[in-house]
């Protein structure tokens, strides 16, 4: 039997109909597509023409496709074929089911979405736990995944930091207020309007804090990478974090990069909400290093 990342049905509704009131901001044409897997359906949002290179799109926790990509999917639909994908747990329109619950494993359920479209090799590139995913499915599978792009999120994870971030905003009645402060919280000081001065986006982010039961991505399990895993990632990856991101730009994480040779660049006025709050920087670097093999220079 299925399980629901929502709380209510007449929530799920509410949740479906914004994400689709937020597509129609993508304003790119999109395919939406429900691929069977052994865990469940995964529901995919496609843009760009089939033969431009393939990429990967992982969002974060309690957010989902049509959110994460509305300032990102013109640009890099221009150069990729993208599939953009709601992670499996998520508040999304994926729909996980028993075996998702007993063992799932991210690495064999992106691999079945690379078969379903038969695809041999692809880019991937996540933000915050999309940046987990991203970072999980290149080192389990180095030979599927052309390069990489981690944004928010690095190689180290601060259970603590996220709890101070999130709180007390995660435990109150959800509210156009509660999410205003809590987008501030993540925000560089001057980029929280990228989201309060769209109302659909607004009102997308209180149905997730409203509705969406967070239980469902207990499923997923994380591990710390070994040290000879990470040397993939010094080849293949780059990581995008901003200098106001309280969960990804703290010491220790910006010395682990460090230590393993990882690429990385902390791109200015950004917070946790990198994409949005510098939609074209972020675009203009992903696109530099998966097309033209540009590394910039970290700050």
């Amino acid at each position: 039997m299925p399980i629901s990342p929502y709380k209510s049905e007449s929530g799920k509704d509410l949740i479906v109909q914004s994400y689709q009131n937020l597509l129609e901001q993508w304003q790119v044409p999109v395919q939406e597509v429900d691929i069977p897997s052994r865990f469940g359906v995964t529901h995919v949002v496609v843009a760009g023409a089939a033969e431009r290179p393939p990429l990967l799109l992982f969002h974060g926790v309690g957010d989902n496709s049509a959110l994460m990509w509305v300032y990102n999917i013109q640009a890099l639909a221009r150069h990729f074929y993208v599939i953009a994908i709601d992670t499996m747990g998520g508040p999304g329109k994926s729909v996980p089911n028993e075996t998702y619950k007993k063992s799932f494993d991210a690495a064999v359920w992106i691999d079945e979405i690379l078969a379903w479209f038969k695809l041999e090799a692809v880019h991937v590139a996540g933000v915050s736990n999309g940046a987990y995913l991203a970072s999980y499915y290149t080192i389990t599978n180095p030979a599927k995944v052309r390069k990489m792009v981690g944004m928010a999120g690095g190689i180290k994870t601060n259970m603590l930091r996220m709890a101070m971030v999130f709180l007390p905003e995660a435990l109150l009645p959800a509210s156009e207020k509660t999410t205003r402060k809590l987008l501030r919280k993540l925000c560089a000081p001057s980029t929280s309007a990228v989201f309060e001065d769209n109302p659909e986006i607004m009102t997308h982010w209180t149905y997730l804090l409203k509705y969406f039961n967070n239980r469902t991505m207990m499923y997923h399990k994380y591990r710390r990478f070994k040290k000879e895993e990470l040397s993939i990632l010094k080849e293949k990856a780059v990581f995008l974090i901003g200098e106001y991101d309280k969960l990804s730009y703290y010491p220790s994480a910006i010395q682990s990069l460090q230590l393993h040779q990882i690429p990385y660049m902390i791109v200015p006025d950004a917070g946790h909400g990198i994409n949005h709050e510098q939609s074209d920087r972020v675009n203009e670097l992903i696109t530099d290093f998966l097309v033209r093999d540009v590394i910039h220079s970290a700050k």
